[in-house]
């Protein structure tokens, strides 16, 4: 029997097959690149249709390999957050809002204003901050800035959502790991903060909000067309949508408070599956499903950072990244903030922006490189920092690390802790895999271990270079953002 994963990223849609034991099928991955919709004022949104068209002909493709004869469920991964809004007719009147959408930014300081002073009382309800990554911020932006177009939303859906809207023909419940980093869901109570809705966006909004229902709430029964299109699927469940932070959790095998998972994709993350009653600063909760909650924290940067940098602006060769290897850590003289996309953990600062000091004439690509490299893993050590218990186990994946041994290296020495090395080269689908075959069956979600590559060990001196480091690169962000 077979698994049908959709993965829906922030820059590439995937659809693969998985069979019974979450192990990714030879051959039968079809993906599609695409980029969110920015610009310089900060907007990052997608076109609703446009992705589905993508994802319908990943499937349609995917449908085509031998092993699709025998799916048995359908489930989904999306980039979180998102949201767009529907019309009475539930056709989409807005584009999928994005995480990486800054332009809400301005309406940070009124909506801390009406918290008084208090507002870590919503983040410990919520486990979100006020920030522009979230739906009120950028609620009350597309309302200030699209009044027509807002005062066609009827309700509120995610793209996941919207998507099944379309196949089975009928309004759909958000999932709680989704609604979770919307920044209006008690986390606590599993049910939204209907408070805190009215209260920061109207009277009238809570009206607009999904209902809610755990990822295992199975839709089956495709429409018409589409039962015609994908015969294998026609009365297959579709399971509803996981973050795709919290399935990568999942696909690493980090299932237990003991495991760390660190994943670098386009952006980056360190999370944890645990409960806990206090959230330190800087850090969210979100969830991977009613009974698993989630903490850790998050980056806007991470394979970004390496992509504009060796494509954009050194338009370097692959050799590069072996050149570093032999260099010492912190060896360049510069001070990075590679904040390119805005901060989100642990600062949260809604106008931050990438910064360079110390450049010189003899400055060279390798430093700036390095530099910036070295700069990701120092923010991502702080995040570390606040996670970290005696023991605890990282468990490193993602593309954009996969792709870089000498950043792993990096990373190990920024964080002063062994790094396990993740092999598999689709975590957040294969902990869609698991996370079904547990729906379905009841299995436990760390069996079969994910397959690793390796350990790296820190080195002391690079630890010692790079804690140096960290502390110029604060002394910088408090002089700029203080």
């Amino acid at each position: 029997m077979t698994l049908l994963v959709i993965d829906l990223g922030s820059s590439s849609v995937r659809a693969l097959l998985f069979d019974d034991a979450a192990r990714l099928i030879p051959g039968a991955v079809r993906s599609r690149r695409y980029d969110f919709d920015a610009d310089k004022a900060g907007r990052a949104t997608a076109d609703p249709l446009a992705l589905q068209n993508l994802v319908e002909s990943c499937i349609d493709d995917v449908l085509r390999h031998p092993s699709a004869a025998t799916i048995r469920a359908v489930g989904l991964a999306t980039f979180v957050g998102n949201w767009l809004g529907l019309d009475a007719a539930g056709k989409a009147c807005t584009p999928v809002l994005t995480y990486a959408d800054a332009s809400g930014a301005a309406e940070i300081p009124a909506l801390l204003r009406k918290f008084d002073g208090k507002a870590d009382a919503y983040r410990q309800a919520t486990g979100c901050p006020l920030h522009s990554a979230y739906l009120p911020a950028q609620y009350l932006s597309w309302r200030r800035r699209q009044p027509d177009s807002a005062r066609r939303i009827h309700s509120l859906s995610d793209i996941g959502g919207y998507l099944y809207r379309q196949w089975f023909a009928r309004a759909m419940p958000m999932s709680l790991s989704v609604a979770s980093w919307s920044g209006l869901l008690d986390t606590k109570r599993r049910d939204w903060h209907w408070t805190y809705a009215g209260d920061l966006l109207g009277h009238a909004f809570p009206a607009r909000l999904p209902p809610l229902a755990d990822y295992d709430n199975a839709q089956s029964g495709l429409k018409g067309d589409y039962a015609a299109r994908w015969s294998q699927l026609r009365d297959v469940p579709f399971f509803l949508a996981l973050g795709d932070g919290a399935a990568a959790n999942i696909g690493s095998g980090a299932v237990s408070p003991g495991q760390i998972a660190l994943t670098i994709g386009t952006t980056s993350a360190l999370r944890v599956v645990k409960e806990i009653e206090i959230l330190p600063p800087g850090l969210w909760r979100y969830l991977v499903c009613a009974d698993m909650p989630l903490v850790g924290g998050a980056a806007s940067e991470g394979g970004n950072v390496y992509q504009w940098l060796m494509k954009d602006l050194l338009r370097a060769a692959d050799t590069l990244d072996a050149e570093l290897d032999q260099r010492p850590a912190d060896c360049h003289g510069l001070t990075v903030l590679p904040l390119l996309a805005g901060e989100r953990s642990p600062g949260w600062q809604p106008n931050a922006a990438g910064t360079i000091h110390g450049i010189r004439r003899n400055t060279s690509r390798l430093d700036i490189l390095q530099a910036h490299l070295e700069a990701v893993a120092l923010r991502l050590s702080m995040i570390h920092d606040r996670l970290k218990t005696e023991g605890a186990l990282v468990m490193a994946g993602g593309g954009a690390l996969q792709s870089s041994a000498v950043w792993a290296g990096i990373i190990a020495n920024a964080f002063d802790a062994p790094l396990q090395l993740l092999a598999e080269p689709e975590i957040t689908a294969r902990g869609v895999a698991l996370m079904l075959r547990r729906a379905l069956d009841g299995t436990g979600l760390a069996e079969p271990p994910p397959r690793i590559s390796g350990f790296v060990q820190p080195d002391p001196a690079a630890v010692s270079a790079l804690r140096a480091a960290r502390e110029r690169q604060i002394d910088l962000y408090r002089r700029l953002y203080a």
